[in-house]
């Protein structure tokens, strides 16, 4: 008998032991790991009825609000977003179904009031009615936005503006977009077939195209090809001078590569950018550059890596790094084709370090975290990510880009008064018909020598072989540098 009762004492003993072991996996070691599964909204069913701070654009206008509910099924608050989808691409949605994106989710701690900070100063306002909630007031200007969406119309594409000198993003703004109010209502069945419908929407409205997307950059990647011989010390604005040519066969194949109508180019970097040469900007990546050189200035701009912005999973900018016998991919590669893939974030960081000096900064849509009494709680302090090039290189550059938008193909952006310097693509999708391509642009604007505005302006799927960065995206991005070139000074800026 008492051997039957110390074996089953062995046992309970084990099975607590088991027990307490699986406990301390699940609320310790896979704390993290549960917490941030999309599948658990564990957190957002604990936070759903909880106070929720405002989140305020640079104007002053209020995007994200909590109020109160009656009679909605057991909840008493709901999320609302009264400007819908013009900034959804910024603040997300807040879902009890589908969690958070956005703003919403990279800074839910603050809003609820949960940093340690916050629960601090908590302790001082317990004989007030104040509640300890972050209010989160943005770098994107709601008015800009609504530039920048009337601009590009009900085109697919993206359209991004930065300050290259903090890394303050002022607007962020994707076609198609979607109302975020449809997922964030407490009507939990209207919720979901909001959710199926957009799940199910051509043009993935649910991911922001700015930084969440990627595309063939086209020639606005001449820009990296140039910036790599210029990092690697073997192009000056001066040399090479590569032929004036057509086309011209890269090694190890028959192929040629042409230039846009099949017109004959060539030239110092200056002339070549000026006209966006194909042939000489092959040349340049396979014989003047080389492969290795490539990929380490491609990924001195910040290719192959995401881009740190303070929004929820940044997809990466992509440089391919296998070029082993392959010259012919390597040349297609130097012009933004082949397997070359940005975000159109990445390509306005390109030409915003290009104008502040050859120094990227990281870029960030919030600018401060506020209490209920205007306190600043935090400020997100401008950051250095990246230095692709030192202030002599990237002076030819930045020189270079003042041309292309003088008396090159951007032109549509010069500016009485102000120093731009831009780059246009075109990036082909294929052979076939129609012709289809994404346009692009991309600048920088300033005062003579400084760059106070970066650009980056997408138009996806464009048909016709007229349909180029320069007539589609131009006009788009002028409409919108006008606009923000007559932005008030704020603070922080």
């Amino acid at each position: 008998m008492n051997r039957q009762i110390r074996r089953l004492g062995v046992v309970l003993v084990a099975v607590y032991v088991v027990l307490f072991a699986q406990l301390n996996v699940v609320q310790v070691l896979r704390a993290d790991d549960y917490r941030d599964n999309p599948a658990n909204t564990r957190q957002i069913q604990r936070d759903f009825s909880r106070e929720r701070g405002l989140i305020v654009s640079a104007d002053e206008r209020v995007v994200a609000e909590t109020v109160d509910v009656t009679n909605a099924g057991g909840f008493a608050r709901e999320r609302r977003y009264p400007l819908g989808e013009l900034m959804a691409p910024v603040t997300g949605y807040f879902s009890f179904l589908y969690g958070a994106s956005g703003v919403e989710d990279t800074y839910n701690a603050e809003l609820v009031g949960s940093t340690f900070g916050q629960q601090v100063a908590g302790w001082r306002d317990l004989f007030t009615d104040r509640p300890t909630v972050g209010d989160v007031r943005l770098s994107v200007d709601a008015g800009l936005q609504e530039v920048a969406s009337q601009a590009l119309g009900d085109r697919e594409g993206s359209v991004v503006v930065l300050d290259p000198r903090t890394g303050e993003i002022l607007t962020l703004w994707s076609n198609p977009s979607y109302d975020p109010n449809l997922l964030s209502t407490v009507d939990l069945g209207a919720s979901q077939v909001a959710w199926d419908a957009l799940v199910d929407a051509p043009g993935n409205p649910l991911l922001t195209k700015a930084y969440q997307e990627r595309y063939f950059p086209g020639s606005t990647f001449k820009l990296v090809t140039a910036g790599a011989g210029i990092r690697q010390g073997t192009v000056t604005a001066t040399e090479p001078v590569y032929p004036v040519e057509a086309a011209w066969v890269p090694p190890l194949t028959e192929v040629p590569i042409t230039n846009f109508g099949g017109s004959a180019c060539g030239g110092n970097l200056v002339e070549i950018l000026r006209v966006s040469c194909n042939t000489a900007f092959s040349r340049m990546g396979v014989e003047t550059v080389g492969p290795d050189g490539m990929v380490a200035g491609a990924e001195a701009f910040g290719f192959n890596a995401s881009a740190p912005i303070d929004l929820p999973n940044p997809a990466e900018s992509v440089f391919p790094t296998e070029f082993t016998r392959d010259l012919p991919k390597l040349a297609q590669a130097s012009i933004g084709q082949n397997d070359v893939v940005a975000t159109p974030l990445q390509m306005a960081l390109v030409a915003g370090a290009i104008g502040n000096g050859g120094i990227m900064m990281t870029p960030t849509v919030v600018r401060e975290i506020t209490d209920r009494g205007g306190g600043v709680v935090r400020r997100e302090e401008p950051r250095p990510w990246l230095t692709p090039l030192d202030p002599a290189g990237n002076q030819i550059l930045r020189d270079a880009m003042i041309d292309v938008a003088t008396r090159g193909t951007a032109s549509v952006l010069a500016t009485n008064g102000v120093e731009v310097g831009g780059k246009t693509g075109t990036a082909q999708l294929g052979f076939g018909e129609p012709e289809r391509q994404h346009t692009w642009i991309v600048a920088f604007a300033g005062p003579p020598g400084e760059a106070h505005l970066a650009l980056a302006v997408v138009v996806l799927n464009q048909e016709g072989g007229d349909a180029t960065g320069s007539s589609v995206a131009g006009p788009i991005a002028r409409t919108v540098l006008d606009a923000a070139l007559a932005l008030p000074p704020r603070a922080g800026r």
